[in-house]
């Protein structure tokens, strides 16, 4: 099972509105930590029958311990794995260190997961502001590109940002990392919370055999 989750403590005035709730399905609600409200954003990318949806924040150190898993399954499997930003306001960096991702999210999807990943890696030698900035600057020559001075002067990655949390707020995130497998189906068990980590693999194979095209 995980420990240590970054948990968000929200009063209930400051949380988005919420659309009236819908049932989630799980396949074992007992072991399930997130009350689902907003079920549209569980769902894959069109043509997948199977992808990873996360709700993840750059300084959260169960992120970066669950982070190779989940790259790992994306992989094996060859399933999408949607990564969604969720900084929590008591971390210093976090925010930047997303803003900063999809600035390399500008010049390449693959790039900005890499310098996600990357931070992931390197997240102990993180303390402060500083130190992302010397960090990103680092990773971004590496990669043949120079680093801007000003990462968002028009605030555009910055509302994209926002516009994650704020998603992340209507399904009821209350920490991170938030993991399911999500598939395409319409009834049955169409998402899953992956709360037992150890478990992803045999949930994947799973909802791939649900979805498989005899079964559908």
């Amino acid at each position: 099972m995980n420990s240590l989750l970054c948990r968000i403590a929200l009063p209930v005035a400051a949380a988005v509105a919420l659309a009236t709730p819908t049932p989630a399905q799980f396949s074992n609600p007992e072991t399930s930590t997130t009350q689902v409200h907003n079920t549209a954003a569980l769902r894959p990318p069109a043509g997948a029958r199977v992808a990873i949806v996360e709700w993840e924040d750059l300084e959260c150190p169960d992120c970066a311990r669950a982070n190779p898993l989940l790259a790992e399954a994306s992989a094996r499997y060859h399933i999408p794995w949607v990564r969604h930003d969720f900084p929590l306001p008591f971390h210093a960096w976090s925010f930047q260190a997303a803003v900063d991702a999809r600035w390399f999210d500008t010049r390449s999807k693959r790039l900005g997961d890499a310098f996600r990943d990357a931070v992931f890696a390197a997240q102990e030698t993180i303390q402060s502001q500083e130190d992302l900035r010397r960090f990103a600057t680092s990773f971004a020559q590496k990669h043949g590109l120079q680093f801007p001075m000003v990462v968002d002067p028009q605030g555009k990655l910055r509302e994209l940002v926002k516009a994650d949390f704020e998603l992340g707020m209507t399904v009821g995130i209350q920490h991170t990392p938030t993991i399911w497998v999500v598939t395409n189906r319409k009834s049955g068990t169409p998402f899953v919370e992956v709360v037992d980590r150890t478990r992803l693999f045999a949930m994947i194979d799973e909802a791939l055999s649900e979805t498989a095209p005899d079964r559908r």
